[in-house]
């Protein structure tokens, strides 16, 4: 396991945040961030913010992991709540960031971001280089581009595999048939994967050097997480989960090879914690 979330906003995200805000311009800093998120990536660029006093803004949908809301609030961040869902915040922003004035920070499309992330797959390789495979959950996508980035520019042959949910899998189908899709919900208990579109930047990277996708559907999702949490001990969210709960699904596939499961975030809801331990031990 490659145990993200440990990081100090307990998600890998916070890695593209520091980077990115650390090399913005002092026009930039001025006028302050805006960006939309589901949580991780929001309270990355709230702490890189706080640290170097940068005003920032994070739209998140309306209905938000309420844990994910009140740590970005702690970091200080001025909290909005937009939309039915991550893209519906997204696109709010588009429309009125320019007249704010606010530098706008994509959630994906961002190379700063990407490099800063990328920083746990150079981990893994030092640690690793000898690894077969990594499984490695795909929101935007940003987490993905930094491992198969490395590995090609280290020379390794690991494959890396992306996840994500049956119900938020456009990224998925995009990267299959070669035609970019937009999904009409990405209705997921796993918020970090919770998307509808794929994104430019992360797609033409993903599209030349991912190696193949696996969708989980809810259940197999919460299976994860109590996977992490019995095998692991860790809190996984289930966006973090999901590779764990990939490698479980690939089963034999994998047979007698080095894999490495990205956890990518702890942040769960403790309500949604509490629903999915109790629906496996009302089964037994």
């Amino acid at each position: 396991m490659k145990h993200e979330n440990h990081n100090p906003t307990g998600a890998f995200k916070v890695r593209g945040g520091l980077n990115l805000v650390a090399r913005l311009s002092d026009d930039e800093r001025r006028r302050g961030v805006i960006t939309a998120s589901t949580g991780n990536h929001g309270q990355s660029i709230a702490l890189a913010c706080q640290r170097e006093t940068v005003p920032c803004t994070i739209v998140v949908p309306t209905g938000n992991n309420p844990e994910k809301n009140a740590a970005i609030s702690g970091y200080g961040a001025s909290l909005v709540e937009r939309g039915k869902d991550f893209d519906e915040a997204r696109e709010y922003i588009e429309a009125v960031q320019a007249s704010a004035g606010l530098r706008y920070i994509h959630s994906a499309n961002e190379p700063d971001l990407i490099a800063g992330v990328a920083t746990y797959a150079v981990e893994i390789f030092e640690d690793l280089p000898d690894a077969d495979v990594i499984i490695v959950p795909i929101g935007g996508g940003s987490g993905a581009c930094g491992c198969v980035l490395v590995r090609t520019f280290t020379g390794s042959r690991a494959k890396v595999i992306g996840v994500q949910a049956e119900r938020a899998d456009a990224f998925t189908r995009s990267w299959r048939t070669g035609e970019r899709v937009t999904a009409e919900s990405a209705n997921t208990f796993a918020e970090g994967m919770a998307t509808r579109v794929a994104f430019d930047l992360p797609y033409s990277i993903l599209r030349e050097q991912l190696d193949d996708m696996v969708t989980l559907n809810e259940d197999e999702l919460a299976e994860g997480v109590r996977m992490a949490l019995r095998t692991t001990h860790n809190l996984a969210e289930g966006a973090g989960a999901a590779s764990l709960a990939a490698a479980a699904k690939l089963g034999s596939s994998l047979a007698g090879k080095k894999v490495v499961c990205v956890m990518s975030g702890a942040n769960m809801d403790q309500r949604r914690l509490a629903d999915l331990i109790a629906s496996s031990l009302s089964g037994m």
